[in-house]
């Protein structure tokens, strides 16, 4: 897809990663949609550097996991751009759920933006993309969708879950839509994280150091810009993945 001219609609795009995919798209020229749930300084800042690169944007606030809140949101989007021809599911919680628990809130609250979010906006985009002819859906995971990391169970049953949607998505939308998702690797440093924890997560990566924001967004960019590729999964962790294979076999 040339990005040029079109619109496309990043879910929790106003900071951090988010921020590097929306300024990427407007980079190639597209016109951006920026959600936001609570970070409304990030989201004005944010529309303020994409709309410096000479295309047009929005602010929305939503709760992705409120489908009311979704389908205002792609409305006004509508209304504004005519349609969006890229949905990126970026929208996310990072919160530690150990198991067994009595207290589901953090459970829920993951799994309501991770599968229930990502769902809505793909659910309520559709159906503008079939009538346009054309449309993307990328959906963002992590390294917790392939292997289970320790008191985030929720985090990583979600993100396993946009995976699956994304498979599911672009079966049921072929030819007129694409879906494919992008899985980072290490690309910002958490504000809870020492110096030691920073630098033994750069090491567990085959190329010894953290990605960027920029560099996430590229392979973003690339999904939503390759015509022939759908239902796919790309990585983009340094080999993060494999880094322990450095020092043990079998």
């Amino acid at each position: 897809m040339d990005l040029r001219g079109k619109t496309v609609l990043v879910t929790g795009g106003a900071k951090r990663v988010g921020r590097g995919i929306t300024v990427a798209f407007a980079e190639a020229g597209a016109n951006v949609v920026i959600n936001y749930n609570s970070s409304v300084d990030g989201a004005r800042s944010t529309l303020e550097e994409v709309t410096a690169l000479g295309v047009e944007g929005m602010t929305f606030q939503a709760d992705v996991s409120d489908d009311d809140q979704v389908v205002a949101m792609i409305d006004a989007a509508a209304e504004r751009f005519g349609t969006v021809d890229v949905l990126v599911n970026n929208a996310s919680v990072f919160l530690s759920d150990p198991v067994p628990t009595d207290d589901l809130t953090v459970w829920r609250r993951c799994i309501d933006i991770l599968v229930h979010g990502s769902f809505n906006c793909a659910n309520r985009v559709a159906p503008l993309m079939l009538e346009h002819g054309r449309g993307v859906i990328i959906g963002i995971g992590d390294l917790s969708a392939f292997e289970p990391w320790p008191a985030f169970t929720a985090h990583a049953v979600g993100k396993a879950a946009i995976l699956t949607l994304t498979r599911q998505l672009a079966l049921e939308l072929a030819p007129t839509v694409r879906a494919n998702a992008v899985v980072f690797g290490p690309a910002l440093r958490p504000v809870d994280y020492s110096d030691e924890k920073y630098e033994r997560t750069a090491q567990s990566t085959l190329l010894g150091r953290w990605g960027t924001p920029e560099e996430m967004a590229h392979a973003v960019r690339f999904m939503a810009e390759a015509d022939y590729i759908t239902g796919e999964v790309i990585t983009v962790d340094a080999g993060q993945r494999y880094g322990h294979r450095q020092r043990d076999h079998g």
